[in-house]
């Protein structure tokens, strides 16, 4: 029979939530952390609660600067937002726990007080020598031999120069919690040894410090990942300590989120998989909106029969209890499908605002764009708006507006029709005639002289000027694009594929 949650789990729940993101700096921000403080915020948002945002930095070999400040700007970026920690402050500062060892250390103290910590100074072949002299497997580790050490015996090693660590006195009974995504959850009593919280020369170690400082935050339900879950059975055996200690009043409840999952094959998504890589979705193109609204569906679904909301509406519906626990696969095509959908719903000034770095990445405009540059933008956007997934396709589709000389891409020069020159010479004579220089004005003229006088159906009829215009098979609209460049450089350009076809 599976042993009883702890009755001092907290009950929390309305603006008393109080939920973290609790990163290390190390590497890139990748997709599968920003579900896990998507979920969290949404979590938090949806009851009125808070969220603590700090940093896990003890490790100094591998945490950066660097990686510190992407975090804040992947945050930032995501529109994600934080009642207290880093950047913001609070009651429970400092947020990093590189700056919290002293606080550390007086909880320490305070379980030394209680009991529930003792000094060990087993050295790892001690113990591998003991397990193989007493039967046990290397594998089991460590067997809890200083847990009784006289005061002799601690005298003794003390003589010999050593330093203890410092263990948890591990409950000797089942230990039980009810996951806020998987249901009951039941650890055997033996199933882990007493485990260090504080290394020998006093260096606190993550299984002490991450709970702790929970546990000071007033943090009430964690939410992380299911690679996690292991670790819970640790984290309760630590926090009644804290608790009994005086520490803290209340246990947390846990919820564990599904792995997410490559696009092939049953492995964890990589953070080495460039689909992980934050910032490299948002150089593709993706706006916050339409990547956060994919990441959500990563375990959770707004209605059965709808994949595209926005956040508000997630915050307004967002339950952690109705997370799947199964495995979710990440799926780009789906995610930049989203994407798309959520950049038609822009308006058209926040549209046209948000392609101007991509168009000045690719080196067609300023940064800060002319005056000029803004109004051809302004009017081309809503040409592009409809058609593509990703803000990085639109450079590719509204570059020809910034440059004098088009060059044509290759598949465009081998798909044109053998009578291109042909049907560019039409179209010149035909625009030349034209006063009323407008999408409407030039869309008659064509098609009175390719359709109805030449006999050309649409497709073939248009793609010669769609090429000598573009330099592309594929464009915004023809005709409005010809009022945009003018008739001027509209029949210049149609005259300059003739002469490169000779």
């Amino acid at each position: 029979m599976s042993a009883t949650p702890d009755p001092r789990t907290t009950t929390a729940t309305g603006a008393d939530v109080r939920v973290r993101f609790c990163p290390s700096p190390t590497g890139l921000p990748h997709v599968g952390l920003i579900r896990t403080v998507l979920f969290n915020w949404a979590y938090a948002r949806h009851n009125g609660g808070k969220l603590v945002f700090r940093i896990e930095d003890t490790d100094a070999a591998r945490d950066s600067e660097e990686s510190y400040q992407q975090l804040l700007d992947a945050l930032r970026w995501m529109n994600i937002d934080w009642d207290e920690g880093v950047e913001v402050g609070g009651p429970h500062a400092p947020y990093r726990q590189s700056q919290r060892h002293e606080i550390y250390r007086e909880v320490l103290d305070k379980l030394v007080a209680a009991g529930a910590v003792y000094e060990s100074y087993s050295t790892a072949e001690e113990i591998d020598a003991r397990n193989e002299a007493n039967g046990r497997a290397k594998q089991l580790g460590y067997d809890n031999f200083d847990r009784d050490l006289t005061d002799e015996q601690r005298a003794a090693f003390r003589a010999e120069g050593r330093q203890p660590a410092w263990r948890l006195r591990v409950p000797d009974h089942d230990l039980s919690y009810v996951d806020l995504i998987r249901g009951e959850v039941t650890f055997p009593a033996g199933s882990f040894p007493d485990f260090v919280l504080v290394r020998a020369g006093g260096v606190p170690l993550y299984p002490f410090v991450n709970p702790v400082d929970d546990a000071l935050m007033g943090i009430t339900h964690v939410i992380r990942g299911e690679d996690l879950m292991p670790s819970t059975a640790r984290q309760l055996a630590l926090y009644s300590a804290l608790v009994d200690a005086g520490v803290t009043t209340f246990i947390p409840r846990f919820g564990h989120m599904p792995l997410v999952l490559g696009e092939t094959g049953n492995k964890k998504l990589s953070k080495r998989d460039p689909q992980a890589d934050l910032f490299l979705q948002r150089e593709k193109g993706f706006i916050h909106e339409g990547l956060l609204n994919y990441l959500s569906l990563l375990g959770w679904s707004l209605a059965s029969d709808r994949d595209v909301f926005s956040l508000d509406e997630m915050i307004a519906a967002f339950d952690i209890a109705d997370v799947n626990p199964n495995p979710a696969r990440f799926d780009q095509k789906k995610a930049e499908a989203i994407n798309g959908d959520h950049i038609r719903m822009l308006d058209a000034d926040d549209f046209a605002a948000r392609i101007v770095p991509y168009l000045a990445g690719a080196g067609y405009i300023a940064e800060e764009p002319s005056e000029e540059h803004r109004a051809i933008i302004a009017a081309a956007a809503p040409l592009v708006q409809e058609r593509v997934q990703l803000l990085g396709e639109v450079p590719g589709m509204l570059g020809f507006l910034f440059v004098s000389d088009v060059s044509y891409a290759e598949d465009a020069l081998k798909g044109l029709p053998a009578n291109a020159a042909e049907v560019l010479t039409a179209c010149s004579r035909a625009l030349e005639g034209v006063d009323d220089f407008t999408a409407a004005g030039v869309q008659a003229a064509l098609s009175t002289a390719l359709v109805d006088e030449l006999g050309l159906k649409p497709r073939v009829a248009y793609g010669p000027p769609r090429v000598a215009l573009t330099g592309r098979r594929v464009s915004p609209p023809l005709f409005e694009s010809m009022e945009l460049l003018g008739k001027d450089e509209t029949l210049r350009r149609l005259n300059a594929l003739v002469q490169h076809l000779g």
